[in-house]
């Protein structure tokens, strides 16, 4: 059997047998290396609205009864490339490229170029796309920089299932490959999963973590779901638009059309302007990423290796001292393992930390020869009676330590079953460090399975004061701006005077 690459029709059998893999680290890994790119800001939802608080991503519709772990369709499986040379035609209609299938890719982006395998569309919406995508190369720029610290992990798990490549192109136009992106609609991380989606596959979301924004456990969620989803339609655009809307409201407009005699396509669908601009949006992506030049963009070379590592842990540590141990910046080490809500590492989840791969060996050579504790902070699960002031009177703190470190406002209280974090020794008086963003419901863990469910989820607020401004706030609470107009649907950057925002990390549905 044949399939279509890039306009070429190739056979179907083993890509992998051309290409040398042993130098391959056997842990899981991702990205070249790369420094840590400064947030950008999002594209608006269409080429003509540049307005500062236009929507920007899309998101995961709810989806109900979705498996777990969905089953695999056959028709993804053992989709490889044996021809040593192949001929394909580039998106512009240029000359065709001649790929040597026979030498390992240098970069990242020439390996996802080999594997395309969604067929093209070309409307006037893909060139409307491309030429606003072209029109801002800096962002395009800081988007790719982002991308190669995630990339290598992605192309591998999406070569290693025998997806098409376009899929690793995806956060580009979900989260501008920024795993704090929320949406308004609750979406998070560089896959943008709702809380109900998240939790169908298997995603944690609870006080301690937010897997949604973890690059592992969500990428593999992700092509799990686009998995399922192509099984369901049996083709790529319209498992592309349902990731966007949802299957279940494809499925309808595909009924309707057949209803009325009309073709079923992607393209001939009546769908939102979101999804009728998504599929649009990645292809632009895939025709820039296939023919920089053409669109004058410069990429930042990604090279076709490991940029992080992994290890677990069984054993409370302190963000802060994990990053000290890996010899590595703070806020690098919190954008590599952004899914952890708190100052402290729950060993008893087993959590797994990322690294880079250059760091691996300082870390566990400075944790070998480390002779003090972990953790400077404990866990307390709230008792029957227990209350904050008898909780800080036990473990020798004030009660306005624990709201600070546990991010309670002033109104905030706890129950049974809530979970507490507690400083003890040196961190006395010293707040633990809190996610810079946990979209939707983050509940304490139960200390009896499901005893939280129904919990009063603790909202923090902060009420503007004269001389406040969103910026000020936002570094206050080591978040952004765009996180809180987001969060707080705010529109421009003006900020009325005694209005209560709420501040990412918390659940704003209370």
């Amino acid at each position: 059997m044949e399939i279509r690459l890039g306009g070429a029709w190739i056979s179907r059998t083993t890509l992998r047998d051309c290409i040398p893999r042993g130098a391959l680290l056997k842990v899981i890994t991702a990205g070249a290396l790369l420094a840590l790119a400064a947030c950008a800001p999002l594209p608006p939802a269409n080429p003509g609205d540049t307005s500062a608080n236009a929507e920007t991503m899309s998101t995961v519709a709810d989806l109900p009864n979705v498996p777990a772990n969905p089953r695999v369709a056959a028709a993804t499986q053992g989709r490889r490339l044996d021809s040593p040379l192949i001929k394909q035609v580039a998106p512009t209609g240029l000359s065709p490229l001649v790929v040597d299938l026979t030498v390992a890719p240098a970069d990242v982006w020439t390996r996802i170029r080999r594997s395309f395998a969604v067929p093209n569309i070309d409307t006037p919406l893909v060139r409307e796309w491309e030429n606003f995508y072209a029109s801002k190369p800096e962002y395009l720029q800081r988007t790719a920089q982002r991308a190669g610290k995630y990339l290598y992990y992605i192309i591998e798990e999406i070569d290693q299932r025998g997806m098409p490549s376009e899929l690793a192109l995806l956060p580009f136009v979900e989260s501008s490959f920024d795993p704090w992106a929320l949406s308004r609609s609750q979406a998070s991380g560089l896959w943008q999963f709702v809380p109900a989606t998240g939790r169908g596959y298997n995603l944690k979301q609870d006080w301690w973590r937010d897997e949604r924004r973890d690059p592992i456990a969500s990428t593999n969620a992700a092509l799990d779901y686009l998995q399922y989803l192509f099984e369901f339609h049996g083709d790529w655009h319209l498992a592309l638009a349902s990731y966007n809307w949802g299957e279940g409201s494809v499925k309808r407009a595909i009924e309707k059309k057949a209803g009325q005699g009309m073709p079923t396509d992607y393209l001939s669908l009546d769908m939102p302007d979101e999804t009728r601009n998504y599929v649009p949006k990645l292809q632009a992506i895939k025709n820039i990423i296939a023919n920089p030049a053409k669109f004058s963009i410069v990429l930042p070379t990604i090279d076709n290796q490991p940029y992080f590592v992994t290890v677990t842990k069984s054993r409370n540590i302190d963000v802060k001292l994990a990053a000290q141990l890996a010899e590595m910046p703070l806020e690098e080490f919190k954008a590599l393992n952004p899914s952890f809500n708190r100052g402290v590492i729950l060993g008893r989840h087993e959590p797994t930390l990322i690294l880079p791969a250059d760091r691996i060996g300082v870390f566990e050579a400075n944790l070998l020869a480390h002779n003090g504790e972990l953790s400077s902070w404990h866990t307390h699960q709230m008792a029957r009676g227990d209350t904050l002031a008898s909780v800080a009177k036990q473990y020798r703190t004030s009660v306005a330590t624990l709201r600070s470190a546990n991010g309670l406002g002033p109104k905030s209280s706890v129950s049974a079953g809530d979970s507490l974090i507690v400083p003890v020794g040196a961190a006395a008086g010293e707040p633990a460090i809190i996610a810079t963003a946990v979209p939707a419901a983050v509940r304490p863990v139960a200390a009896r399975g499901a005893a939280a469910v129904g919990k009063k989820v603790h909202v923090r607020t902060h009420r503007v004061t004269k001389g406040d401004s969103l910026s000020s706030i936002a570094k206050r609470y080591d978040t952004t701006v765009d996180q809180l107009r987001a969060l707080n649907r705010i529109k421009g950057s003006a900020v009325q005077m005694g209005k209560t925002l709420q501040i990412p990390g918390t659940d704003s549905r209370s």
